[in-house]
């Protein structure tokens, strides 16, 4: 049984006559390789290393030297609206101010916009890339100092100093840097000195006291030699009288008194 099933198996596997294989291993011979690289002659090494070329060296390093020029980029619409925007603010505000932007709580920010806008100051970021070249060309070009890093400005309709001052004084991690007040630039100083004038209606009211004094006193020396002059002649009116009477009474005529000098 055993011999029937190797010859079952040995039909299955060995081919057939007239029949090839599906898979034939064909061995072939090792070739020669002949194509191998020749190593260079000593002379010729020589030779070639001799006759090498060596490009000059630069005379300034190139890590010297300026990085050429980018580019320039497109003027985009938002840029243009920011341009825009920029000269409106600096346009129709009287006072601007300059304060480094510094990581305050959301919280601390929201109640500083809130304090400045109950005295109509406003608070306005634009970035450093669009405002410099705008300050540049401008008369506002010595606030250009002051931007370096984050900034955002302080603007108001009206000179409002004092209210200012008075409200960074409530966050002291916010610095005031410098601004202008009606085309005048002022450091930090400048604009506290400034708050601590005092208020129009007080200073128009010390001006209406002195003019009035000062008029007071033109009416008063005006009048003095009018009322000298007057009292002069009250009295040699009233001389006269008592010279007249007692002339009248004892018969002779007084010699007139002299008129005293004024």
């Amino acid at each position: 049984m055993t011999a029937a099933v190797a010859g079952m198996l040995l039909a299955g596997f060995l081919p057939q006559a007239g029949r090839l294989p599906t898979h034939q291993s064909v061995r072939y011979g090792s070739k020669a390789v002949t194509r191998h690289r020749r190593v260079m002659h000593f002379e010729r090494q020589k030779l070639m290393a001799v006759t090498e070329y060596i490009p000059p060296k630069p005379a300034i390093n190139p890590r010297c030297l300026p990085p050429p020029p980018s580019p320039p980029q497109e003027e985009t619409g938002l840029i243009r609206l920011l341009r825009r925007e920029i000269a409106a603010v600096f346009r129709d505000n009287r006072m601007i101010a300059v304060c480094q932007n510094v990581a305050l709580s959301a919280e601390d920010k929201i109640l500083m916009r809130h304090h400045l806008r109950k005295h109509k100051i406003l608070v306005k970021v634009f970035p450093n890339q669009v405002l410099k070249p705008f300050l540049q060309d401008s008369k506002y070009r010595n606030l250009l100092p002051l931007f370096v890093g984050h900034n955002f400005l302080l603007v108001s309709e009206e000179p409002k100093a004092k209210e200012m001052v008075r409200i960074l004084k409530s966050v002291p991690f916010l610095p005031l840097l410098g601004g202008c007040l009606d085309d005048t630039i002022l450091s930090r100083q400048g604009f506290i000195n400034y708050a601590n004038l005092p208020s129009l209606a007080l200073v128009q009211r010390d001006l209406v006291g002195g003019l009035t004094l000062l008029m007071a006193q033109t009416h008063s020396l005006l009048q003095h030699q009018s009322l000298q002059l007057t009292a002069l002649l009250d009295q040699y009116t009233r001389q006269q009288c008592e010279g007249d009477s007692v002339a009248s009474a004892t018969g002779k005529p007084d010699p007139p008194e002299p008129v005293p000098d004024s």
